[in-house]
Order: C-alpha cells, then sequence, then structure tokens
C-alpha cells in the first residue's frame, strides 16, 4: 500500500483542514527559503551552531553525554503536550482590573484564528530571548560538570530548531509524503481545523496524546466551532 493509499489526500485535504482550494503545490526548497526568512529559526540556529562548537571545544565525553539526550528525546513528547495545553492555550484571567496573560497565548489564539498567517507560526522573538537564555543559564547552572550542560544545550537548541521546521511546514502548502510526516501533518490539522481540544502534540503523533487522553476518534468527535476562537468568550 502507498503512503497516498494509506491516508487519502482527500480526506486529508478537505475533511480536515477544508482548504482544498487554497492549497497549491510547495517544494521543500520553496518552503526553506521561507524559513529562514524568520527570526526564530536563525536564533535557535545560532544557538545551536554555538552550543555544537562549545561542546566540541570543552571535550570531556563521559556516559551521561548519551543519556542526557535520550531522557530528553523521550520525555519531549510529554514536555511539548503541556507547553500547548498550558501555555499557548492559557485563558486570560483577570485579577481585579488586571489581566493575566502572555505574549505567547495572545499570539497562539491569533495563529489559531488565522492557522496560515506564516508570521503567527513561529515563536515569538521577544519571548524567545529569555526561553534561550534561560536555557543557557540551566546549562552553565544547573549540571555537575560544563560539558555536560553544553550536551544539555545542543539537544534542547536542536529541537527547538526541530519544532520550528515541522510546526512551520505543517501549516504550509507543502504536501505529505512519508507516512510518519503524514502521520504528524493529519494530528496537528485536526487540533486547528477538527478539534482545539484534542491532538496537542506538533512534532510527534500518537504518543503524549494517548498518555494523556486527548487522542480520541476523529470519527467520534464533533467539529468545534471554537477552534478558530479559542477562549472567545473571554
Amino acid at each position: 500500500m502507498t503512503d497516498t493509499e494509506a491516508v487519502p489526500v482527500q480526506e486529508s485535504t478537505e475533511v480536515i483542514t477544508g482548504e482544498t482550494s487554497r492549497r497549491r503545490s510547495l517544494s521543500l526548497r520553496e518552503a526553506g527559503r521561507e524559513f529562514i526568512r524568520h527570526p526564530s529559526p536563525w536564533m535557535l540556529g545560532a544557538t545551536f551552531a554555538g552550543a555544537v562548537a562549545a561542546r566540541v571545544v570543552v571535550g570531556d565525553w563521559q556516559a551521561s553525554d548519551a543519556w542526557v539526550p535520550a531522557i530528553m528525546l523521550l520525555a519531549f513528547p510529554a514536555y511539548e503536550w503541556m507547553i500547548h495545553v498550558f501555555i499557548l492555550h492559557w485563558r486570560p484571567r483577570k485579577i481585579g482590573p488586571i489581566k493575566i496573560d502572555s505574549e505567547l497565548a495572545s499570539k497562539h489564539r491569533a495563529h489559531h484564528a488565522d492557522p496560515r498567517d506564516l508570521p503567527l507560526i513561529f515563536i515569538p522573538w521577544r519571548t524567545l530571548i529569555p526561553v534561550i537564555g534561560s536555557t543557557v543559564a540551566i546549562a552553565l547552572l544547573a549540571f555537575p560538570r560544563p560539558g555536560l550542560g553544553l550536551t544539555y544545550l545542543v539537544v534542547a537548541s536542536g529541537v527547538g530548531v526541530v519544532y520550528e521546521w515541522i510546526h512551520y511546514l505543517i501549516h504550509t502548502d507543502y504536501r505529505p509524503v512519508s507516512k510518519v510526516y503524514r502521520a504528524v501533518w493529519n494530528n496537528h490539522r485536526m487540533h486547528h481545523y477538527k478539534n482545539e481540544h484534542y491532538w496537542f502534540t506538533v512534532t510527534t503523533s500518537g504518543t503524549a496524546d494517548r498518555l494523556f487522553g486527548t487522542y480520541p476518534d476523529p470519527a467520534k468527535v464533533p467539529t468545534s466551532k471554537t477552534a478558530r476562537s479559542l477562549h472567545s468568550a473571554v
């Protein structure tokens, strides 16, 4: 069975996204040219390159330099799920006259309102600055040796680049080819176009969502009227 036969394009574009008339053919090369025009890939990429260079210079390779990446990659789907649920889908609250909200949450609501708006797909650069700063601080201060901290920084920044690329690519007109990417593509687009209360992982499909009970049978889930207007009553 071919990839296209496994998950028909007709079902993916019309049933899940409802955007058949708006899609066009897009190559990975074209997608890549647009990707590097935005600040967050450069910020994360520079952090990754600097971390790799520093890790090579420091040396001191030990067994823990293998298990730290293994643990981080194993835990990432759950981490990604929690960030999506508790931070990106944060419902604004008021304490007296003060509104409690964040740039990440407000930008994410705008992203749901228009999933094809390219700048809204990326992590806001103003938010990314303290995120990168705190990640570097953890790498330098929270590990028993510099080499291990730099290993952590390499993996964390590398995962950040991969996350930005996959999330961006899902929202472009690039069509899935491999079975693995098609599953990831369908998973995230169902979150945007089917029901925003499910399918919270972005870089994987059926991992943390299965663990936390947000991976239902799509046929049994009603199409949400608020997927484009998160917390519309707020």
